[in-house]
């Protein structure tokens, strides 16, 4: 008789059935794209049917229900949502990744969490503008952060505050503050020119009290010594946990980029110029650019797979990542947003007047790819310093990579 672990473990799919389920669900997702923008969220049913699929139960430990895989797979996973609604590959790979950083907290907050229902969801906004009182046991946190994406689909929220130092001399402590539902509100704020179905509403806390084992230490994401690490001990959960932030929020423009660039081609199938009466499909100049569009994202998910195969491979060798590494990889991640729609930017002049109607399939991924270069998360600039830091031995300015 098979054993209550290796039952479980039959009940995982392979990642590559995983992908394909996501793959599947590309017709449904760009039928629901306008629906998703018009309402400001992702439609209830798509929510149940990634439930369904178990897509968010790829970064989730095994001890709770989830398949603890490589995260290689989770972003494939999102990159192919995004292509059919990048709204909707956004919001799975925000509220996917939290299962991870929930991982890392103490382990009477998973069991808060997931205790009674493994499949509870997670929103976050990790802005630090919570105003935070030290009390016995824990804290009180009160504030309002903007752009908690998903929250309308979520029992509990991340929030990101400083602790003012119990000390003269102290630096600020900053950290997550892990709230459920019943301790805030949600404000509608949400409008917004692109990635409007993400819903990332406004979340309100009115002096919540939250314990000392709901909180995440930054400084333990960035020294990898999460306590959550003592029962999650697998090699995935020993990476930075700004390393698999940061790739939340900048996958979802690959599959983004892909969908409008495929809509190029499409458009260029049949186009004829009205003016030249020349033909799209014989246009150099669209052909470059769509070259040049599917090669570059053919180059970012191949330098974004190898830096997470580098990050998993030094985890099990119980290693560190060099910092070198650590402030390139993040570097590379924080360029693809603007990278992306730079290149959707260059395929729009040449596709006609057609392609400007709302209606174009081109344009709300043009939309959502410069609303995504909003987050603090997608500008390289602000990573750029610390890789010539790293480079010249100096120490990062910057400690969330």
């Amino acid at each position: 008789m098979a054993t209550a672990a290796q039952q479980a473990s039959a009940r995982i799919p392979s990642g590559e059935e995983l992908i394909e389920r996501a793959r599947a669900m590309i017709p449904a997702l760009k039928a629901r794209a306008a629906q998703a923008t018009a309402q400001r969220r992702i439609p209830d049913e798509t929510i149940a049917e990634m439930q369904a699929a178990g897509f968010f139960r790829i970064l989730q430990p095994k001890r709770w229900g989830g398949y603890e895989m490589h995260p290689n797979i989770f972003f494939e996973v999102q990159k192919l949502l995004a292509e059919g609604c990048m709204s909707t590959g956004w919001v799975y790979g925000v509220v996917g990744g939290h299962p991870y950083e929930l991982a890392l907290f103490h382990n009477q907050a998973q069991q808060e969490v997931w205790g009674e229902n493994d499949a509870t969801l997670v929103s976050s906004s990790y802005q630090p503008v919570g105003k935070v009182e030290r009390t016995e046991g824990g804290f009180y946190l009160s504030g309002q952060w903007g752009f908690s994406s998903g929250s309308e689909h979520c029992e509990w929220v991340l929030l990101g505050a400083m602790i003012p130092p119990a000390k003269e001399g102290d630096a600020p402590d900053m950290r997550t503050f892990l709230v459920p539902r019943s301790d805030y509100q949600i404000k509608d704020t949400w409008h917004v020119f692109g990635l409007q179905g993400t819903g990332s509403q406004d979340i309100v806390v009115d002096r919540a009290f939250v314990p000392e084992h709901r909180t995440h230490k930054a400084s333990d994401g960035f020294l990898c010594t999460n306590p959550g690490q003592v029962e999650n001990d697998a090699p995935m959960y020993r990476l930075p946990w700004a390393q698999v932030f940061v790739r939340l929020v900048s996958s979802a423009a690959l599959g983004g980029a892909k969908a409008a660039t495929k809509s190029a081609i499409e458009i260029m199938k049949t186009r004829i110029s009205t003016n030249t009466g020349k033909a799209s499909k014989a246009d150099p100049l669209l052909q470059n650019a769509i070259a040049r569009a599917w090669a570059e994202i053919d180059e970012m998910e191949a330098v974004l797979a190898r830096n997470f195969n580098a990050m998993i491979a030094h985890a099990e060798a119980g290693e560190p990542i060099p910092m070198e590494e650590r402030t390139l990889f993040r570097f590379q991640s924080g360029s693809v947003v603007r990278r992306c729609a730079a290149l959707v930017d260059g395929l729009l002049p040449l596709l006609g007047g057609r392609a400007i109607y709302m209606s174009s399939p081109v344009i709300q991924p043009w939309l959502d790819l410069h609303a995504a270069r909003a987050h603090v998360a997608n500008d390289p600039n602000n990573f750029g310093p610390d890789v010539v830091n790293a480079l010249l031995g100096e120490p990062p300015s910057f400690m969330f990579l």
